[in-house]
């Protein structure tokens, strides 16, 4: 029962950390950097963990940089670093497990699904993986589906350090310029599940449009 209860606050601790990132500052000090690092790392890196707090935990992050909480620089480059590296990871897991699981005879990943997500990346992958940066769950499942869909690496990794950068530049900048705002600060928590909210809406709009086209 003890294990459970620790495991919850874990999961807990790591899912609220955009709200606590404070605290967490106060308590750790320079080792704040390597939490973030290893947070970003895993939730563009693991595809098993989109749940892992992203855009928002950018904000915050940016927020604190702009009091002096932490550096700026150091935290934009470290950050950027860990996005790639997790993308990176993500598509080598699917381009070694893609073939393992999109076999003829299995009844849920068939070779023809391999063929199809293949020949997507090959025509729209570069502008999926930059704009999957700003959109939570695509993040972490478009470097995945790439690496399966073997998109060529040498432009895989282009339009990754491009979306890498952008996405980490644009939320801590955001941060950064507006966080330390009055009225920002007073509902600062608020914002935060705002801007959660308003990273699903790029996802429910095409899976809106996308039921609608299926319908006509």
């Amino acid at each position: 029962m003890s294990f459970i209860l620790f495991v919850s606050q874990l999961l807990d601790f790591i899912l609220h950390l955009d709200t606590r990132l404070g605290g967490i500052i106060l308590a750790y000090g320079t080792w704040t950097y390597a939490l973030l690092f290893a947070i970003i790392f895993c939730e563009t890196g693991l595809v098993v963990l989109p749940f892992l707090p992203g855009d928002s935990l950018l904000f915050a992050a940016g927020a604190f940089a702009a009091q002096g909480a932490l550096n700026a620089t150091m935290l934009f480059v470290l950050l950027a670093v860990a996005a790639i590296l997790g993308d990176t990871l993500n598509y080598w897991i699917g381009y070694h497990a893609g073939p393992r699981v999109f076999r003829e005879q299995s009844k849920w990943f068939k070779k023809e699904y391999l063929d199809r997500t293949r020949a997507f990346f090959a025509k729209h992958g570069k502008k999926t993986i930059i704009l999957a940066r700003f959109i939570p769950v695509i993040r972490t499942f478009a470097p995945f589906v790439a690496g399966i869909g073997r998109m060529a690496y040498p432009a895989f990794f282009l339009y990754n350090v491009i979306g890498g950068i952008l996405w980490v530049g644009l939320f801590t900048l955001g941060g950064y310029f507006f966080g330390v705002l009055p009225f920002v600060k007073a509902h600062f928590s608020l914002l935060l599940i705002a801007i959660i909210v308003l990273s699903f809406v790029p996802l429910v709009y095409e899976l809106i449009m996308h039921k609608l086209g299926h319908r006509k």
